[in-house]
């Protein structure tokens, strides 16, 4: 993409951002919608500019600017100076100071991440577009589906059990951040007519549960997983949620630190809890969805995220486990190296089997 093209796509971007994506079918928009035709199956915008926020480092760039564009859910119809003044708090500035600094920076940000959709070598790529996939995986001279998904978590529909990151507290971010773990949380709210939230099931679980292993208010160890109900969840078809405790907080900071080992143990212990529990549910669970572990706010590269899971994924399946296997993730070239890790496919030029 040239300077010209660029500047165009970002007075495009801002356009957007000042009028929302329920107003985009009416904006002038020919760069974005040139790309789009270019790049998505559908040929939409809004796909595009999801597609390549997801592309974003997780974190406040990322949360910033799905709240900047409409993208958060529920802010498709805010008006724009109140999702300006959202992207403002999670960056912890004045308003006027994000919409003259914070704001120009990631519309840059997400016009580059559009110009690189597309990019990667053959065997990285996932096609933009292309939510879900059934992966077959050999383990044990038999054939196991794997699921991929590739769409925010909250959107899982039909998935008996997702196993969510959580720090070693069992302390829930506000539900209005981009974690993981704030989505399960917002979704898994009731809310009243207006949208207000009216009770926060899963964080009661979650703080019940504490209390009753005497760990409220204080770590426990790495790798522990806390078994809750999933709130409104379950009108998407989701029954549980197991809390995977990985993160640890780095001591003066807002940092995490997360060990490959622990999310392999966490993992297992999951797939375990899964096995205790299922014939105590009608229909008994049989699916289990995993999160990327660590990978957002802990900072690990998807490669090793998804490496330290499906050790544990892996190694239930060749015990003669019959789980329904699901992986949700937000990139599709997360999804891209975790097709290849689960199915042995090196990247083209190199046919070398990784097992």
């Amino acid at each position: 993409m040239d300077d010209e093209d660029y500047a165009s796509m970002l007075g495009e971007l801002k356009e957007i951002r000042r009028a929302g994506l329920v107003k985009l079918r009416t904006l002038r928009v020919p760069v974005l919608q040139r790309t789009a035709a270019a790049r998505t199956p559908s040929g939409s915008v809004e796909e595009l500019i999801r597609h390549a926020v997801c592309r974003l480092d997780e974190g406040t760039l990322r949360a910033a600017a799905e709240y900047t564009l409409g993208l958060a859910q529920g802010t498709r119809d805010w008006p724009g100076a109140d999702r300006r003044r959202r992207a403002a708090e999670i960056y912890g500035v004045s308003i006027e100071r994000f919409r003259k600094d914070q704001e120009l920076m990631l519309l840059g940000q997400v016009a580059e991440a559009i110009d690189r959709l597309g990019e990667g070598a053959a065997g990285d790529r996932w096609d933009i577009g292309t939510t879900h996939r059934v992966v077959p995986v050999a383990v044990r001279g038999r054939t196991v589906p794997v699921s991929m998904h590739v769409h925010p978590v909250d959107l899982l529909r039909d998935v008996d059990v997702v196993v969510a990151p959580a720090n070693v507290f069992f302390a829930l971010p506000e539900p209005y951040k981009s974690s993981v773990a704030a989505s399960l949380r917002r979704a898994g709210a009731v809310r009243g007519v207006t949208g207000d939230i009216l009770e926060d099931p899963i964080r009661d679980e979650l703080r019940a549960w504490a209390e009753r292993q005497g760990a409220l208010g204080r770590p426990v160890p790495p790798g522990t997983v806390a078994a809750t109900g999933a709130g409104a969840l379950t009108g998407q078809g989701i029954r549980r949620l197991y809390h995977a405790a990985v993160a640890v907080p780095r001591g003066g900071t807002n940092d995490y630190d997360v060990q490959p080992a622990d999310i392999t143990r966490a993992a297992t212990r999951a797939l375990a809890i899964l096995a205790e529990e299922e014939r105590a549910f009608r229909p008994p669970l049989r699916s289990v969805c995993f999160t990327l572990l660590g990978a957002g706010r802990g900072g690990l590269p998807y490669r090793t995220s998804i490496g330290a899971l499906w050790a544990a994924v892996e190694a239930d399946l060749a015990r003669g486990a019959r789980w329904d296997v699901h992986f949700v993730v937000r990139n599709p070239s997360a999804a891209a190296l975790l097709t290849r890790l689960a199915t042995r496919i090196r990247p083209e030029g190199d046919p070398t089997p990784t097992g």
